[in-house]
């Protein structure tokens, strides 16, 4: 789990995938007669004047010229960012964790039949970017702002059409920016605010409901028999912690110093007494795969497991909802998540 969203494409996949690409595109732009997926039933539509739109971001710019019919997304959090801002892509990708036997979300499938849209084309379930699958969806929009999208995948989708990739790093925007980049780009920047502004005012409020969180440190960490990960504050899973009035533990940077940039790092378990904060965030698959970690000689180096300040997330469905949020994971299970996290204090 902890390094699922981060991959790159073996080099000799991508010539024969330019090929394949050259001959699918004429095809896409002949085959649209599928119905557009854009504006939802809360959406309205793109500002006036919005167009056309330039979005920078790691690979240089993408210019939108005219309001998005078929949007594609394509990473995390995009496809949520796009529903929740009244446009369903004709395309997203498969969920696998967290996701249900079609690799759909629940907050996603619970908004769309909310919206009564239909469920989009689910891209092929691989880390790297789908290239002749999304060709196939004939979009004119390519959403991927968290993402690991490689070099070669973004020249290659730009061939398709206009391709907005992260700002910085993969797997590293923060969940409010994606939201914002998402806005930009289907010319809704006025939508995304007032998207933001409604989430803010949920977390504001949960967060005054327990003030006893205000200050604490926290570390957030994937406990596992033969790796633990911990995640860096630029990590967009802590970022929400953050936002709940909570402060990254000193030891999370001063342990993970020189690790590059990646959005997590792994502990050797020796080290393990070193990671020190107020509470302890511990994701897991199963309760069971939990309690065998804070049970074992490992866990109980750890000065929050012994006091039991340690707040599980567990279930891939709840694990998935806050690893990073998005525009509608993130108050679909936030007042879970915040008890666990209150639960926990009560431990620091």
């Amino acid at each position: 789990m902890p390094g699922s969203r981060s991959a790159a494409r073996p080099p000799s996949r991508l010539a024969a995938q330019a090929l394949t690409l050259a001959l699918l595109v004429p095809l896409a732009a002949c085959g649209g007669d599928d119905e557009p997926a854009g504006t939802g039933a809360s959406g309205g539509g793109a500002a006036d004047g919005a167009f056309p739109v330039t979005v920078e971001h790691a690979f240089g710019s993408s210019e939108v010229t005219s309001e998005p019919e078929r949007v594609v997304t394509w990473g995390w959090g995009s496809t949520d960012a796009a529903i929740a801002l009244g446009v369903v892509p004709v395309a997203m990708p498969t969920q696998s964790y967290g996701g249900d036997e079609e690799g759909v979300l629940p907050w996603v499938r619970e908004r769309l039949e909310e919206d009564g849209a239909e469920l989009p084309e689910v891209l092929p379930d691989q880390n790297e970017a789908p290239i002749e699958a999304i060709a196939a969806a004939d979009p004119d929009l390519i959403l991927a702002p968290y993402s690991g999208l490689t070099e070669s995948e973004y020249d290659l989708l730009s061939e398709i059409a206009p391709t907005v990739a992260y700002p910085d790093q993969p797997w590293a925007t923060p969940w409010r920016e994606t939201i914002e980049i998402v806005g930009r780009a289907l010319g809704r920047e006025d939508q995304a605010a007032d998207l933001l502004a409604d989430i803010d005012g949920q977390v504001a409020e949960q967060a005054a409901a327990h003030p006893e969180l205000a200050g604490l440190s926290v570390a957030a960490v994937w406990p596992a028999p033969d790796s633990f990960s911990v995640y860096k504050p630029s990590d967009a899973r802590v970022d929400f912690l953050l936002d709940l009035g909570m402060t990254s533990a000193p030891s999370v940077t001063e342990l993970g110093q020189g690790e590059g940039d990646t959005f997590y790092y792994t502990l050797s378990p020796e080290r393990l007494s070193e990671l020190t904060s107020d509470v302890l965030v511990a994701y897991a698959d199963t309760e069971a795969a939990l309690q065998e970690f804070l049970a074992s000689p490992e866990g109980q180096l750890m000065a929050q497991v012994r006091t039991g300040a340690v707040a599980g997330v567990v279930g891939p469905e709840v694990v998935a909802a806050v690893s990073p949020p998005t525009a509608l994971s993130l108050t679909w299970g936030l007042e879970q998540y915040v008890a666990e996290l209150a639960e926990a204090a009560g431990g620091a």
